[in-house]
């Protein structure tokens, strides 16, 4: 599904999808038009593809992602180069396109961090649904300790996981936690030994994928929405969705297996 020097790589494993960042001379730091467009189109071919069912997201090398090219920052190139205004605009055409890229995905995600995620990497970890990190993790909203702000989302992201005080604490001071601290705080749901990490994605993607598809994309739409959405909202979204949801070949399905008792098989109708 994809070239080996591909800024992601895409590897199909039934019906999961595993993402790996391909950049492990910079620790998959996150910079470029290739590696922005790729999420894009990345995310635009999980979601046309019907079969796959849910994503693991992973970095190659031994960090998860170390965030913005620092090299750059000092070099003032790249995103980070040009007037104030010029920056604004970088950011927007650069990095802010991968918030809103997530924003558009339709399949539940799982971050499977294998290492350090700093910085904007933290970020890209939260954009995920659900994180789960080795016992090498490390985690740092670090953006203050090199002068600058999250300008990639992630003071709204990190309050919605952990909540605005530890969020606060942690993008005030830009300290670095560990993996049980990320554990004990909620920023992850498990922490894993390094060398059964990815089977432990796999099979929390395994569970998820087994379920409807098209109910999976349904649901993670209303939980997308109902970060924002009154209760009377979150309520007619949820009523639309059920309405079709009971019209489908798969709920059907499940509802037979449920008294047949036997393993439901489902097919995306």
């Amino acid at each position: 599904m994809s070239h080996p020097n591909d800024p992601i790589l895409i590897e199909r494993r039934g019906h999961v999808a595993l993402l790996t960042l391909n950049r492990p001379a910079t620790r998959n730091a996150l910079d470029g038009e290739e590696l922005f467009a790729a999420f894009e189109t990345v995310f635009a071919r999980l979601n046309e593809d019907l079969d796959i069912r849910a994503a693991v997201l992973t970095g190659a090398g031994t960090a998860f992602c170390s965030g913005g090219n620092v090299a750059e920052m000092r070099d003032r190139q790249g995103m980070f180069g040009g007037s104030p205004e010029q920056i604004v605009a970088n950011y927007r055409a650069g990095i802010q396109r991968i918030p809103r890229a997530f924003q558009t995905l339709h399949v539940p995600i799982i971050a499977a961090v294998n290492g350090p995620a700093m910085g904007a990497g933290n970020d890209l970890a939260c954009m995920c649904d659900i994180r789960i990190a080795s016992s090498n993790a490390r985690f740092a909203e670090s953006f203050v300790k090199v002068g600058i702000v999250p300008g990639d989302g992630g003071c709204w992201f990190l309050p919605r996981i952990v909540g605005l005080g530890k969020a606060s604490e942690l993008a005030f001071t830009g300290d670095t936690i560990d993996a049980d601290e990320a554990l004990r705080i909620g920023l992850v749901t498990r922490v894993a030994p390094p060398e059964s990490l990815l089977d432990e994605a796999f099979a929390l993607a395994h569970r998820i994928a087994a379920n409807p598809p098209q109910v999976l994309r349904w649901t993670k739409q209303l939980l997308q929405q109902a970060r924002d959405a009154s209760l009377d909202e979150a309520l007619d979204q949820a009523g639309q969705f059920q309405g079709l949801a009971h019209h489908t070949a798969d709920h059907t399905e499940a509802v037979a297996s449920f008294f047949e008792k036997r393993p439901a098989v489902f097919s995306g109708r």
